[in-house]
């Protein structure tokens, strides 16, 4: 795909869309597109995370393992999603397994890609801190209702 296919692909991901377009021209030309065929695993729960993910083409199945084992489905990924993106700042542990059902792509964000972006450009610093407080702050109310629901 075109370079300008992947700078429209990632102003579409919420956590990009208000970056300017030489920025996103930065870290498409920096990242790498992966293409994955039917049944190929992205990245597995509980192992280490070094870059983030989005969805290029096709979808990726979302699942997560239960207490007794068992592989629940959570749903499914399509294109635009951000997959991994506090591994793009930090050391963590994926929290799911993603596979793709039938042949997709991904960008991968690595995370001294996204550091370099951010040392260069500290006003992208400023976007991602606004949408994590924002992804907190619907976690935490999320988990409010679900906190309240077993209260009585």
């Amino acid at each position: 795909m075109a370079l300008n296919d992947d700078i429209a692909l990632l102003s579409i991901v919420p956590l990009f869309r208000d970056i300017g377009e030489d920025k996103l021209r930065l870290i498409a030309f920096g990242a790498e597109r992966r293409r994955m065929q039917a049944g190929q695993m992205l990245f597995r729960e509980g192992t280490p995370a070094d870059c983030a993910f989005v969805v290029a083409d096709g979808r990726f199945e979302l699942t997560r393992t239960d207490k007794n084992g068992h592989a629940v489905q959570l749903g499914f990924a399509e294109r635009g999603t951000l997959l991994g993106e506090l591994a793009m700042v930090t050391s963590v542990n994926r929290s799911l397994t993603a596979i793709a059902p039938e042949t997709a792509e991904v960008i991968r964000i690595s995370r001294p890609l996204f550091r370099r972006m951010l040392e260069e450009y500290p006003e992208i610093a400023d976007i991602v801190r606004q949408r994590i407080d924002e992804n907190l702050a619907a976690l935490n109310t999320g988990l409010g209702n679900i906190a309240g629901r077993f209260a009585n």
